[in-house]
């Protein structure tokens, strides 16, 4: 990968992961320059009991391979985004999805922190650097982010960010945030 304003275009990937109902894809949606591809499927009766949806009661489909979006962060830095299907069920994906990854997004639901777990395991097990985007949703209750950064046992060198990722402008934020990560460990590793 090369750095930018060198004036080759350079693709990266990033990986959108979290939870059932997180926001992974309303997160690729909000930024994606082209319309973003989704494998959304409609909820059915098989997933009573896989799926706990009593916090998103309104939720009526779910990813079940990945969703796809392509952003320009600079001139010559595209961003391609994977956003991965968040129910247990689906994670033997994962690995092809990470495949090339240059770093990955959590996206924490504080009223389920539980559900990050599995992302930040599988990262951290592949080293793969990554941020931890703590998206509020309307009417649920807001913490510090060290309470949350605690709770996750999460260690002090993984970034944390608020985030709503239904805006443009905090879905850039966490992805700029990502990339300079991946950079800077990229950069740290190669001295």
């Amino acid at each position: 990968m090369t750095t930018p304003g060198r004036g080759r275009p350079t693709a990266v990937k990033i990986i959108i992961a979290g939870g059932f109902g997180a926001g992974k894809t309303t997160l690729v949606g909000s930024i994606s320059e082209i319309p973003p591809v989704t494998t959304e499927a409609v909820m059915t009766a098989a997933s009573l009991g896989h799926d706990d949806s009593t916090l998103v009661p309104d939720k009526g489909s779910t990813t079940v391979a990945m969703d796809f979006g392509r952003i320009t962060l600079y001139q010559d830095l595209v961003l391609y985004l994977f956003g991965t299907p968040g129910q247990k069920r689906f994670w033997f994906m994962w690995d092809e999805l990470c495949r090339g990854a240059i770093g990955a997004v959590v996206i924490a639901d504080t009223r389920r922190l539980a559900d990050c777990f599995g992302a930040i395991d599988f990262f951290d097990n592949r080293r793969l650097p990554y941020v931890i985007a703590v998206n509020h949703f309307e009417g649920a209750a807001r913490y510090h982010l060290e309470d949350v950064r605690d709770a996750l046992a999460v260690s002090r060198g993984v970034p944390m960010i608020n985030a709503d990722v239904r805006s443009r402008a905090s879905a850039k934020e966490i992805l700029v945030a990502v990339t300079e990560h991946a950079l800077a460990q990229r950069t740290g590793a190669r001295r």
